[in-house]
């Protein structure tokens, strides 16, 4: 993967953070109905806070951008940025809480259910956005998602544009947004969900991953780059249609933040010089080592662990 010395390999996120209150269980209960889990686990969430995580680990140099609580949870977000080596640009607010997700986890297959309430990232506006700026034009690459209004998105998305700085929108949640958003894009980065949402259409094969993603294009993105779960993950622009397969790196024991990996992975790559490809599949690696792993930032591999497993791959298929 060939690298650049520019803007320091800087990646800027703009999201939210959350604490994570995960409990592991045989199903979800009905409502009025009370079950005995297997397990429970706090830490640190939010998909914006996970994708900065996952890209600092990566080998990034992270600003993370977003707004918390006074409160203790507002103090673990900072302590977990300081040991990560990312800077906040997080004001702390009395009016509002910091955030926090129920996450249901199947304790066989460990695939999740969540509730999201952004709390405090509620407030973050235009006006937040254009105060950290100057991280945003400064960084190489500029990432966000939909858990903080859509319309601080937007300005981020504007002002990273307007800078030159390559912009990575992951529409998670699926909620309704301004078209304008998509020509702001380089890429878009759905998972099957939220394409089949956003699109209109289902996704569930390639070919499905496909339509969606010439849907993307019409609206105006760069690049589509939808993932599908166990079946990796489709790129798709105007050049071209490849698909990105999946890593093997052990068991599967949780796949919730396995998407924020990805994204982190995928945008550090970007910030590397990589190509969308080669990114892709940096990406894919990052999640393929987070799911082997219980909770989601804690989750997030270094990069010796990425380049390791990409490098087992590399020499497997030369056999």
């Amino acid at each position: 993967m060939s690298v650049v010395t520019s803007r320091q390999h800087g990646v800027a996120v703009l999201g939210i953070f959350v604490a994570d209150l995960a409990f592991r269980a045989s199903s979800l209960p009905g409502v009025g109905q009370t079950i005995a889990g297997s397990g429970f686990a706090m830490g640190p969430g939010g998909k914006g806070s996970n994708q900065a995580v996952a890209a600092a680990r990566a080998g990034a140099v992270v600003t993370f951008i977003s707004k918390l609580g006074q409160d203790a949870f507002g103090n673990d977000a900072l302590a977990l940025w300081s040991r990560e080596g990312i800077t906040p640009r997080a004001p702390q607010v009395t009016t509002q809480p910091t955030g926090a997700a129920f996450i249901y986890v199947h304790e066989v297959t460990g695939d999740n259910a969540i509730i999201v309430v952004p709390g405090a990232a509620t407030l973050i506006d235009a006006a937040d956005v254009d105060a950290a700026a100057d991280a945003i034009r400064g960084a190489r690459v500029f990432v966000t998602q939909l858990e903080q209004p859509a319309a601080a998105a937007r300005r981020g998305l504007e002002i990273a544009r307007e800078a030159g700085t390559v912009t990575v929108f992951n529409p998670a949640p699926a909620l309704p947004f301004d078209d304008a958003l998509y020509a702001l894009c380089d890429y878009i980065t759905p998972n099957e969900h939220e394409a089949a949402a956003l699109s209109g259409m289902p996704v569930e094969t390639i070919e499905d991953a496909r339509r969606a993603g010439d849907f993307f294009l019409a609206k105006g993105v760069g690049c589509a780059l939808i993932t599908l779960g166990d079946k990796g993950a489709l790129l798709h622009s105007a050049s071209g249609s490849e698909h990105i397969p999946v890593f093997r790196a052990g068991a599967v024991k949780e796949t919730a933040g396995a998407g924020d990996a990805f994204n982190g992975g995928f945008a550090t790559a970007l910030a590397e010089g990589a190509t969308a490809r080669e990114a892709a599949r940096f990406g894919a690696a990052v999640a393929a080592i987070s799911v082997t792993r219980a909770g989601t930032a804690p989750s997030m591999p270094t990069r010796a662990e990425v380049d390791a497993l990409l490098s087992q791959a590399q020499t497997a298929q030369a056999v």
